[in-house]
Formats: structure tokens, sequence, C-alpha cells
């Protein structure tokens, strides 16, 4: 069995949330995708206090697939540098965890 992941990325709108949970589902490198609306950021970028509204994607999936993950949200994200942090699940519902790691092999 392989180790299974959560990433987090943080999208600026509804609409590119989507398409990037659509992606990521379709091309199998994720079981599902929740997104979340209303998620504030606070953070210094480019020597400037920053604050925004996004919609954050909560990604599972297994480690294996984390680079191609990173690889697409570059691809496909409108941000220069992109929110793609992941990390591993210690324990969860075995049925479920199982379901993510069947989908995304």
């Amino acid at each position: 069995m392989s180790a299974c992941t959560v990433t987090l990325i943080a999208c600026p709108n509804r609409e590119e949330a989507e398409r990037l949970a659509e992606s990521l589902v379709t091309e199998k490198l994720a079981a599902c995708v929740n997104i979340v609306p209303g998620v504030t950021s606070v953070y210094f970028w480019e020597g400037k206090l920053c604050k925004e509204d996004e919609h954050l994607l909560i990604v599972k999936s297994v480690v294996e697939a984390s680079s191609r993950i990173a690889a697409r949200v570059r691809e496909l994200h409108s941000y220069s540098v992109p929110e793609v942090v992941t990390i591993s699940i210690v324990s969860g519902n075995p049925e479920y965890l199982g379901w993510v790691e069947n989908w995304v092999r």
C-alpha cells in the first residue's frame, strides 16, 4: 500500500479552483479535491503585505503523484509561484484511503 497525501493549493477565484480540481481528478492525479471558498490569505509578496480572498483546494492523492501534481499546477495556475504544499496522511479510514490509492493508480 502506498502513502496517501493531502496537498493544499490556493486559487484566486472559483473558476480557476474548479478548473484545477477537475484536471487533477480526470487526469487521475487525485482521487478527490475539495474546494473551500472564502479563505483569506495574508502574506508578504515583493516587499509588501498582501491580503487576498482565495479558494483553497484540498487534494487527496498518493505520495508518488506529488511531483506530477506540482508540475501540473505550475502549468495551469495563474500565479507565478502557486502554493503547492503536500502533507503525508498518518492515518485515516482504511476503506477511504484504499479508494484514493486505487483511483490514482
